[in-house]
């Protein structure tokens, strides 16, 4: 038998929002492979086996999916947002790259919607110009790294996106990055705080560079900074397409 991995993304929560190619994945798949929280997300059929473990096995989760499909079982292995930004999909290619046995099985990554994209639609059209995406977790790489890519993003004047903010484990990154830009930025610079977004709990907070603090953003938080175009109209916040 022949197995496969369909690496999917479940979009920022709303059911609605997973798109019909990952849907369809997760009907036909016979295991679902994920992070709890995810894998909760995934409405439960008769026969499928699930396989759930902490957030940080993320490739201990790939090598578990491709050694399923190794023995002809039809694996989808779950992200929230889009697994290619900052997921699994990755994490399975690293798998799969230590592995010669497991290079021959068929891996789809089905995109979804990320919570940058997400982010950015509540709260109008921040990244309407030049932006990057930016991970402030450095459970992989070190603080210095994100440090200079921080600095490097104010300096060109780019809409920042920012995942993975602030957690229990390490809650010093956020309040480090925040002392950054207010050494490169001006105290108005428009900061965007999206929380949970499209789930029950969605908080979305627009402030002032000045205004914000560490303790506003959680790992459910998706920070996005404005440059120095970036302005309010209305209730929306949105980067003019022009400029630089």
């Amino acid at each position: 038998m022949n197995g496969t991995v369909a690496v999917v993304g479940l979009g920022p929560g709303a059911a609605e929002l997973i798109t019909p190619e990952a849907q369809s994945a997760l009907d036909s798949a016979t295991d679902v492979v994920g992070y709890a929280p995810y894998v909760q997300r995934v409405v439960p059929r008769p026969g499928v086996r699930y396989h759930t473990s902490d957030n940080r096995a993320e490739l201990q989760r790939a090598q578990l999916a491709l050694a399923l499909a190794a023995q002809g079982r039809h694996v989808a292995v779950v992200s929230s947002g889009d697994p290619g930004v900052f997921a699994m999909a990755a994490a399975v290619f690293e798998a799969m790259e230590g592995a010669p046995q497991w290079q021959s099985i068929p891996v789809r990554v089905l995109p979804g919607i990320t919570a940058m994209l997400a982010a950015a639609a509540r709260a109008g059209a921040p990244l309407g110009h030049d932006f990057c995406a930016l991970n402030l977790s450095d459970n992989l790489k070190p603080w210095s790294l994100i440090e200079r890519r921080l600095c490097a993003a104010v300096s060109a004047d780019w809409v920042i996106a920012m995942y993975n903010p602030r957690s229990r484990a390490r809650p010093e990154g956020f309040g480090r990055a925040l002392g950054l830009l207010r050494q490169h930025c001006e105290p108005q610079r428009l900061v965007v705080l999206a929380r949970a977004v499209y789930t029950p709990q969605e908080s979305i907070r627009v402030l002032p560079l000045s205004e914000v603090h560490a303790d506003m953003a959680d790992m459910q938080t998706l920070v996005i900074v404005g440059s120095r175009q970036t302005r309010r109209v209305a209730s929306y916040v949105y980067t003019p397409r022009w400029g630089g």
